[in-house]
């Protein structure tokens, strides 16, 4: 007896979130179609029903991710710089990115830097945009509050400096994840953010409570 559609539509389900968790937690090419199959508790034959190859279930659980996950949450953060300051702490803080039970799309920042996959690239560039908008629309409207010293309809200034926070976060975590010493993750990653500070031309005393 053939499986119904809403079966069907289940067990790709339970392969989309087993491999959404292991893709952006450990990368693309750090994940097999077996330990997907394994977390999703499917035999291996089940998985070429529902998805052509490795690469169109990355794209599918990225997209999914992408449609319905809350972080990046620079989006909907209150209109404080203290506020944007702590989610930057936040996505700095290695713990915080492997211990949240959802990893949201801008892991992929960090997981694929180099990737030669050219489906994988592409994901990598939605990803990035994606980030960077955000960042922009959060340094707009905190100039446009005054509360930060940039010109909130110079959009090529705005762009730069999103470009700037962008480079400055996801050099700091990848670094960082490679280091075997928390110490020195420790100050990498709060050098990171003072240089946000001075990216966006905040005081820094304001922000002496924060640490990593």
């Amino acid at each position: 007896m053939p499986y119904s559609k809403d079966h069907k539509a289940r067990s790709k389900q339970k392969i989309l979130d087993s491999a959404r968790e292991l893709f952006l937690r450990n990368g693309f090419e750090r994940v097999s179609i077996s330990q997907i199959m394994t977390v999703a508790r499917m035999t291996h034959g089940a998985f070429y029903a529902h998805f052509e190859s490795k690469e169109a279930l990355f794209s599918a659980s990225f997209l999914d991710t992408l449609r319905d996950n809350t972080r990046p949450r620079l989006a909907k953060a209150p209109f404080t710089l203290k506020h944007l300051m702590s989610l930057i702490t936040d996505y700095l803080n290695l713990r915080e990115l492997a211990q949240t039970p959802k990893p949201g799309p801008e892991s992929v920042l960090v997981n694929e830097i180099g990737s030669t996959n050219p489906q994988i690239r592409t994901l990598y560039e939605t990803s990035y945009f994606s980030m960077k908008k955000m960042i922009e629309k959060r340094i707009t409207a905190l100039s446009r509050l005054n509360r930060l010293p940039i010109d909130a309809q110079d959009r090529d200034t705005v762009s730069e400096k999103a470009r700037a926070v962008l480079t400055t976060l996801v050099g700091a975590v990848a670094i960082a994840k490679s280091l075997p010493h928390e110490e020195e993750q420790r100050n990498l990653l709060a050098t990171a953010q003072r240089q946000i500070l001075a990216i966006l031309g905040a005081n820094e005393r304001e922000f002496e409570g924060f640490s990593l």
